[in-house]
């Protein structure tokens, strides 16, 4: 039977749901999001939720009295801007609920309508998963069965006598305990690993890594939640390339040129040393402002992505930030024509939100 508290707390529940999807936007677009998050849980702000109750006010004259005029309000101002004098009302609250990054992705596949990805590769980590099978004789006494203790017990003085119905005390000895024994089963675990390439030459500004930063994050989110094992690593790359540390990846900035060509053969060199294709399930992601260096070098990024990237990966993706006018390497990725590559334009905050869509949407 479900008490009134549970299904009130469980409808509660479903309220803040429906509130987080209906401005997931908003805050798919929110630095300050990935700021709350913790090891497993994410500290979102929502307005102030109200459920439905009777209040009751001061008398305004009756019911349904007078002409009144259109666009007159029915109850109490909204706040203002802040200014005026100090008031001496209660104001509106923004409360905060914590949600895990498993029921975020969850939010973010439905709201965006994400397909569920399908790992790949022939072989995976091999995790276990502990199940009680049956009872033993001997244990520790934090799996100690004490239904079948006190059975054991009782059957014990039924048979020999000492059991008084008046006086039901049923004391244990050493012979009548019985624990819970268990086996452990091995449980295939999908692994994957994501590479993240960036551009950090000089034209990268700030606001652009922003805007790489935020979306990395939801990234992550989404494919944590289809995959128990990820490793993560990190290439930035002017005119040579080089990996780093999560914090350098989004801070570091250049002042050389730029060659992205770079990026891709050390790409290719991590996946070929450390994560085979029909082990790993692989995600590559490159952001950049679009800026390289003359058509050679486009020439030798298209040749590495045909022959040694995309063949490999799961999934390609590439987002440019903020490009200048003029050619782009955007230009350069309309000439392949192949199922596992994915590009967006990322020039504010607003086409995150349609990046993603267009990076995940494969379900690849």
């Amino acid at each position: 039977m479900t008490l009134p508290i549970e299904q009130d707390a469980s409808r509660f529940r479903q309220i803040v749901r429906g509130k987080i999807k209906q401005n997931l936007r908003k805050y798919i677009s929110n630095s300050e999001l990935i700021g709350r998050r913790g090891k497993d849980l994410v500290s979102i702000p929502i307005p102030e939720i109200e459920l439905p109750h009777f209040r009751f006010g001061e008398p305004r004259g009756g019911v349904g009295q007078g002409e009144g005029e259109v666009g007159s309000s029915l109850g109490p101002a909204r706040p203002g801007d802040g200014s005026g004098p100090a008031g001496d009302q209660p104001g509106f609250h923004i409360l905060e609920v914590e949600l895990t990054l498993e029921e975020l992705a969850e939010l973010l596949g439905e709201e965006l309508e994400l397909p569920r990805i399908k790992p790949k590769g022939k072989r995976n980590v091999q995790g276990e998963v502990v199940r009680y099978t049956g009872v033993r004789h001997v244990g520790p006494e934090s799996l100690r069965y004490f239904k079948r203790t006190y059975r054991e017990a009782l059957k014990r003085q039924l048979a020999s006598g000492t059991y008084d119905p008046d006086r039901p005390a049923i004391v244990p000895i050493r012979d009548d305990k019985r624990y819970r024994s268990w086996k452990a089963y091995p449980r295939p675990e999908s692994n994957a690993v994501i590479l993240y390439m960036m551009d950090v030459s000089g034209s990268m500004t700030q606001r652009k890594k922003e805007l790489v930063r935020l979306t990395a994050f939801w990234i992550d989110t989404w494919l944590r939640a289809h995959y128990k094992n990820i490793a993560t690593r990190y290439i930035v790359h002017d005119a040579t390339a080089h990996e780093v540390d999560a914090t350098t990846f989004y801070h570091l900035r250049e002042s050389g040129g730029t060659r992205i060509s770079s990026a891709y053969d050390l790409c290719h060199q991590i996946i070929q040393k450390d994560y085979p294709a029909d082990e790993w399930n692989l995600y590559a992601f490159h952001f950049s402002d679009g800026e390289n260096y003359g058509g050679e070098d486009d020439r030798r990024c298209l040749n590495l992505l045909q022959k040694n990237i995309l063949p490999q990966v799961n999934l390609f993706c590439y987002g440019q930030v903020r490009s200048a006018p003029g050619h782009q390497f955007m230009d350069t990725l309309g000439r392949l024509n192949d199922e596992k590559l994915a590009t967006a334009e990322i020039n504010d905050d607003d086409e995150i939100y349609v990046a993603i869509k267009a990076f995940l949407g494969k379900g690849l």
